[in-house]
């Protein structure tokens, strides 16, 4: 692993505004190749407004998002993800599941 690929977890105590109403989208996710690759991933996801919680599988690509959606969209989600593949070594893209 370089260490481009070094990642800190971030932690979110939702706000009570975000707790209002929940629903969980699920995301599929190419371009991961590590479990540091998820991290970024699901640092991205948290840092939105309304994100809740999110848990990313970089062997799956497969992410799982718990927000408000009256405060953040499932297109914010998928525009997320690819923002946050987009340093110049890593390049992330999203699509909602089915």
């Amino acid at each position: 692993m370089q260490d481009v690929c070094h990642v800190e977890a971030i932690e979110k105590e939702p706000t009570a505004e975000e707790l209002k109403e929940i629903q969980t989208a699920y995301l599929t996710v190419w371009g991961m190749r590590c479990p540091n690759c998820a991290l970024r991933v699901r640092n991205g996801l948290l840092s939105l407004r309304g994100v809740l919680d999110a848990n990313v599988d970089h062997t799956l690509g497969l992410a799982e998002v718990v927000y408000n959606p009256h405060l953040c969209t499932s297109s914010a989600l998928v525009d997320a993800v690819a923002r946050y593949g987009a340093d110049g070594y890593h390049v992330y893209s999203a699509a909602l599941a089915s």
